[in-house]
């Protein structure tokens, strides 16, 4: 069994369901100590942060994931115990198997052969959350911040999400969408519904604001992103019965959306639409990330070249998918890229990854850090 799978198979039999790390960072603390790396943990609330680095000079290049897992689920919809990682057709099962300890394993082991065969010309970091799948509060943003104030600048940032999707490597992130989350709830009058004169039904106030948004062109998105969506994700009202004017109705929706706008012109833009047809509503906004893109850029081409020196191709340059911890990264100036094995059953029953890229992603994030020694 190769280090890489070894190490990816003690983290996945550590349960480290969101924020609970789980004893992850200590195992991975350990090797990079042995490694000579500095250890810190930069821990907010309920969540832990590691932040490994060595180096004295140079520009910073920093590993980023997280040890955290979506829960398992009815552990009966397994065909094997999630956190007992398992080998089946060439595959290793468990929770957190693709999103994203392999990445986090590989990480690690490529440190190890790197250092032990080179001279460092850069500085180094390891920065691993337990806090990307959920809130994402006290996680990346706070170290971030925290780095603002000491002065701590990330230069280059490789975020090992599962960012491929056929095969290892044929995909890279270079961008994300922001997304932008509402909660609305439109204000009627109860009453019964034999009576509807004296009530004020907000479902059918509701009904054409919602057809106008869903129909709305935002903008149509550019060479690196789609048009912005907007997305209608919970719709609650009444108290159960048929006979019954409710008094309101909540609905939470999202926009997930391009460098062609931004979030201060949609919430503009939808409180316009509101006010055409109800004054009566209330409306909070949250933010869970902006847009961000890594242009075309050296270190770009040195993350393609390294996938293809292994896999024997050239990665797909996307910004799809949800959020990921790098949009509290970009915005400090950091070139940010996604490289990971396979996304098709992340946060799924039975989630894998194939045995075999395991070691092939360790081998291009060494070819990375050779490559940025070399600069």
């Amino acid at each position: 069994m190769s280090e890489t799978r070894k190490l990816a198979e003690q983290l996945i039999e550590l349960p480290s369901v969101t924020p609970d790390d789980g004893g992850c960072q200590s195992l991975l603390a350990k090797r990079l100590s042995q490694a000579g790396f500095s250890i810190d943990y930069l821990n907010f609330e309920d969540v832990s942060n590691l932040w490994a680095v060595i180096g004295d000079s140079g520009p910073l290049f920093t590993f980023v994931g997280h040890t955290d897992v979506v829960p398992p689920g009815p552990i009966e919809s397994w065909d094997s115990a999630p956190f007992t990682p398992t080998v089946r057709d060439k595959f290793l099962f468990g929770r957190g198997a693709a999103d994203m300890k392999s990445s986090l394993a590989a990480m690690v082991t490529a440190i190890e052969r790197f250092l032990a065969n080179n001279t460092l010309n850069f500085k180094l970091a390891y920065l691993v959350t337990s806090d990307e799948e959920g809130p994402a509060i006290n996680g990346i943003k706070r170290v971030i911040e925290a780095f603002d104030s000491s002065n701590t600048k990330i230069d280059y940032c490789l975020v090992g999400e599962p960012s491929s999707s056929e095969s290892l490597g044929d995909t890279i992130k270079i961008g994300r969408r922001g997304s932008l989350n509402g909660k609305l709830k439109l204000l009627g009058v109860k009453g019964h519904v034999a009576y509807p004169h004296l009530a004020k039904n907000p479902i059918h106030i509701a009904a054409p604001m919602l057809s106008e948004l869903v129909s709305e062109t935002w903008d149509r998105g550019n060479e690196h992103f789609p048009p912005t969506s907007f997305q209608i994700s919970n719709v609650h009202a009444g108290v159960g019965v048929s006979n019954v004017i409710p008094a309101g109705i909540e609905i939470d929706f999202n926009f997930r959306y391009s460098t062609e706008t931004d979030d201060e012109l949609i919430k503009e833009r939808v409180v316009n639409i509101l006010n055409k047809h109800t004054p009566d509503y209330e409306l909070e906004w949250s933010l869970s990330g902006k847009p961000f893109l890594t242009q075309a850029s050296d270190f770009i081409e040195i993350i393609s070249d390294s996938v293809q020196n292994v896999v024997g191709k050239k990665p797909l340059l996307s910004t799809a998918g949800g959020t990921s911890d790098g949009r509290f990264i970009a915005p400090t100036g950091a070139q940010v890229v996604e490289l990971g094995p396979s996304n098709k059953t992340i946060h799924k029953v039975n989630e894998c990854v194939q045995i075999d890229d395991i070691e092939q992603l360790s081998t291009i994030y060494e070819k990375i850090l050779i490559a940025i020694n070399q600069k």
